[in-house]
């Protein structure tokens, strides 16, 4: 058995089981961890896959190959799971239910982002795990709800995004509604569910009492729709701008210097908000431009303007454009890829990315930064139901006789089954 350390932070002392999987659940419960909960991924013993690596998982895997134990070497997973305890525990048979439940009644927090009918359907909804500890705070993140007549659709984050309005916004033009193939619906609900976390600890801090948490995967997303909605809503016209923007001339994106590899064009971002960054521009473009050129006017040109931002971004790679543009006040940036993501002199600088899992991989830290909050002490993702037995005996008091008995009837696990 492994054991992981405390952590210190703002959330340290918290006790949350974390039945979450994909990314948006992982997303918010990783965050919980860094911040000093203490998380207990609640696991089936096939959760993260089979002992055989049947296919390759999205992100591939750590050190490039599936390893012994590909269970524990999908890349995604790894990077969602770091700071957290495993319990590989079979919820469907009664002796699992029975100690989960008891589990429950120690926890803080339950958080799951199952379908509305999951946890129901096992009779550990809500109302079944309040008994057990009355304090107890529940989130669940199905994708529309526990009601409403889409409560039991499938949802997965690029078809719950065109759903919020996003897709009608991007693209180039209106016959060609555009995904972002990302599940930006995701991380959005996820961060959205620190939030939540936090108002019901609050909330309970002065009634003594849980809470029922219930957060939609496509409303999270359609609350970041507010510009456009807005828009129609006074009587504007919605259409996608490509990489323009409707308040902002010249705005896109521009081809840079090769990096000298076939098809690996570099690119620059830039942005021009008013009059006063379009003049600053213009001290480096070599055209015949008005500088007086307002928002009409430049959005009008905008065709020979690109064109010379391309003529001259094509002299620099994009990291010397950027710098130029910046230098004369211009808000610019290299678009970068994601190799230049980990090399890049400003994450490299404020140590973003840290190489803790196994093979030294790097994974993305965590943007709050606050006193008493550090990842020196953070820990590997866990192995699955390395800490099976331990979370028993801690929490619950068994011993290591009872444990391993768990072990031996299958009701908990420290591998996936032959």
């Amino acid at each position: 058995m492994s054991s992981v350390a405390a952590i210190n932070g703002p959330l340290s002392g918290i006790r949350i089981l974390d039945l979450t999987h994909v990314w948006a659940g992982p997303l918010a419960t990783r965050i919980f961890s860094d911040l000093g909960a203490e998380v207990i991924k609640v696991e089936r013993a096939l959760g993260r896959g089979t002992k055989v690596a049947s296919a390759e998982p999205i992100a591939g895997w750590l050190g490039g190959e599936p390893g012994e134990e590909p269970w524990n070497n999908n890349a995604a997973f790894v990077k969602l799971a770091r700071n957290a305890q495993s319990i590989a525990l079979d919820l469907k048979l009664p002796r699992g239910k029975e100690l989960f439940l008891e589990l429950v009644a120690k926890a803080d927090v339950v958080i799951e982002n199952f379908s509305a009918r999951a946890m129901p359907s096992m009779q550990l909804g809500w109302e079944a795990m309040k008994k057990h500890n009355p304090r107890l705070i529940y989130i669940t993140m199905p994708g529309y709800g526990t009601n409403g007549p889409y409560k039991d659709w499938v949802a997965f984050g690029p078809t719950v995004e065109p759903m919020t309005g996003l897709s009608q916004m991007l693209g180039y033009n209106e016959s060609e509604p555009r995904n972002t193939a990302m599940a930006l619906m995701d991380p959005i609900a996820g961060t959205t569910a620190t939030t939540a976390l936090l108002t019901a600890l609050r909330e309970r801090e002065e009634t003594g009492l849980g809470a029922f948490v219930e957060m939609s995967l496509h409303e999270a997303g359609t609350v970041f729709s507010g510009p456009w909605l807005i828009d129609y809503q006074l009587g504007g016209e919605l259409k996608p701008y490509g990489n323009a923007h409707p308040q902002m001339a010249p705005h896109g994106v521009y081809q840079c210097q090769s990096r000298g590899l076939e098809d690996d064009a570099d690119w620059v971002a830039i942005a021009c908000e008013n009059k006063a960054d379009w003049c600053n521009l213009l001290r480096l473009l070599d055209a015949d431009f008005d500088p007086d050129w307002g928002l009409d006017d430049r959005q009008h040109h905008s065709i020979e303007i690109d064109l010379a931002i391309t003529a001259w971004t094509l002299q620099f790679d994009k990291h010397e454009a950027a710098e130029r543009l910046q230098g004369v006040g211009v808000p610019a940036g290299p678009v970068a890829t994601a190799p230049d993501m980990l090399a890049e002199a400003q994450a490299v600088e404020r140590d973003f990315f840290v190489p803790l899992e196994r093979f030294a991989t790097p994974v993305p830290g965590n943007p709050i930064r606050m006193q008493g909050s550090s990842s020196k002490d953070w820990s590997p993702c866990p192995s699955l139901g390395a800490q099976s037995q331990q979370i028993l005996q801690t929490w619950l008091g068994y011993t290591a006789s009872e444990t391993m008995g768990f072990l031996a009837s299958g009701i908990i696990a420290e591998a996936p089954p032959d």
